[in-house]
Order: structure tokens, then C-alpha cells, then sequence
């Protein structure tokens, strides 16, 4: 089977919405299509990428929940692999990101007591969306988390 349009799709699509370098969403529909981790070096072949690109791009994946290093039998170098549970790890990320926002929304609204009733409001503003949004990542995350457990 020829994955070759497919994971071009990914680099294009997925590295779009999440905010990717293409490199990253075609690394990461080479690693979801892959029957077995693979070493920075496969990875590399793959996909026509340099050692650096790769390493970054496996970083980048690492970091937002998808992609994990493993070691693999027999062989020296780490080994990457689709995470069996990748969208909750993906998920999981972005409630991260979020609830860090809320702490700078919470900071800054205590600090912006002292200024002028428009600012205060967007601060005001600021924190009452990011508190929602943790709190729905977080009903989010135990439903797919759910979900994908039944």
C-alpha cells in the first residue's frame, strides 16, 4: 500500500490545524500508519528529512501527547511510536496549555485591580474564558477518555 498521499494529507492538514510545520503532521501520519516503532534514522529515509528536522519534529509530537520514544529490542537506537492512546495524550496537552493561561489570567487579574474599569473587564474577561475552557477539557477528557476505555 503506497501511504505516500496520505501522509502528505497529514503534513498538510494536521500541521495546519494544530499549528504544525508540515514536517511534524507528515511525521506524525508516518508514525500512526507505521506497524512498528521506528529509529530517527527510518524516520529520516522515510521522509526525506534531515537528522535535525527529524529530531525536532519527533520533540514536537513527543511534547503535544501523540508520539512516544521507546526502546526497542536489538536495536541501539530509541525507537518512536504512535501512542496507543495519542488523543487523550493530544488532549491532555492542550488542557495543559490551557490551564497555564488561566494561572496568567488569575495573576493578571489581581494585578490589574488598580487600573481603569475597561481594563480590568477584559482582564475580568480573560479569566472567566480560560476558567470555562479548563473545565470543559477537563468533562472533555474523561468522556473520550471513557469512551475510548468501553
Amino acid at each position: 500500500m503506497d501511504d505516500g498521499p496520505l501522509v502528505e494529507d497529514f503534513g498538510q492538514r494536521i500541521g495546519r490545524a494544530m499549528g504544525w510545520p508540515p514536517m511534524a503532521g507528515r511525521l506524525a501520519g508516518v508514525l500512526m500508519l507505521s506497524p512498528a516503532p521506528m529509529t530517527l534514522s527510518e524516520l529520516q529515509a522515510t521522509l526525506g528529512a534531515s537528522k535535525g528536522s527529524a529530531s525536532e519534529m519527533t520533540r514536537l509530537l513527543i511534547a503535544n501527547g501523540t508520539v512516544e520514544r521507546v526502546k526497542v529490542p536489538g536495536v541501539r537506537q530509541a525507537g518512536y511510536v504512535w501512542r496507543d492512546d495519542a488523543w487523550s495524550g493530544c488532549l491532555q496537552h492542550q488542557l495543559h496549555q490551557t490551564e497555564q493561561l488561566l494561572e496568567l489570567a488569575r495573576t493578571a487579574r489581581e494585578r490589574g485591580l488598580g487600573m481603569p474599569e475597561a481594563q480590568q473587564a477584559r482582564l475580568r474577561d480573560m479569566y472567566t474564558y480560560y476558567d470555562f475552557m479548563v473545565g470543559q477539557l477537563r468533562r472533555l477528557l474523561d468522556e473520550y477518555q471513557q469512551l475510548h476505555a468501553g
